[in-house]
């Protein structure tokens, strides 16, 4: 069963967030489609995380290349997760349903605290999927480490 864990950006950039999330994924053996809300933002995150270090490198692949359901990591703007991901990342406003969550371990949803804008469309994301059973956590980065702030019992 899925659960969704919603992080409230203050401190790092999303980046910052994603590539730790990711890189746990990949050590539980997890795939996962990273749906992002702009295209251009997506494509700057490809870049960025080709230039990471190599010992902390993160397979990964931009959306519309024919090796997409190869990808450990696959960053789209799409509804559609041809890797066959265990968890799906939102950033910049994605969305998501509880119905195409079926089958993964987990949704993040990582929101700029900041922008009131996200700040609006993550609580509406936590009504909506709490509202269809779906398990939730809210973590936010407020005092310099991670904690949980909220659960919900879905």
């Amino acid at each position: 069963m899925v659960k969704a864990l919603f992080y409230h950006l203050t401190r790092n950039p999303a980046e910052v967030t994603a590539r730790m999330l990711l890189a746990r994924a990949l050590q539980t053996g997890w795939r996962v489609t990273l749906r992002g809300g702009d295209a251009a933002r997506l494509e700057w995150l490809d870049q960025a995380l080709w230039l990471g270090d190599k010992a902390s490198f993160l397979p990964h692949g931009l959306a519309g290349g024919p090796h997409d359901a190869d990808q450990p990591i696959l960053l789209t703007t799409g509804r559609d997760c041809p890797n066959n991901p265990a968890c799906l990342m939102l950033m910049d406003k994605a969305q998501a349903d509880a119905d195409e969550l079926s089958g993964m371990e987990r949704l993040w949803v990582l929101f700029d605290g900041q922008d009131q804008g996200a700040v609006a469309h993550a609580r509406a994301q936590w009504k909506a999927l709490t509202g269809a059973g779906v398990v939730a956590e809210y973590w936010s980065e407020e005092t310099g480490r991670w904690q949980k702030k909220a659960q919900s019992s879905g």
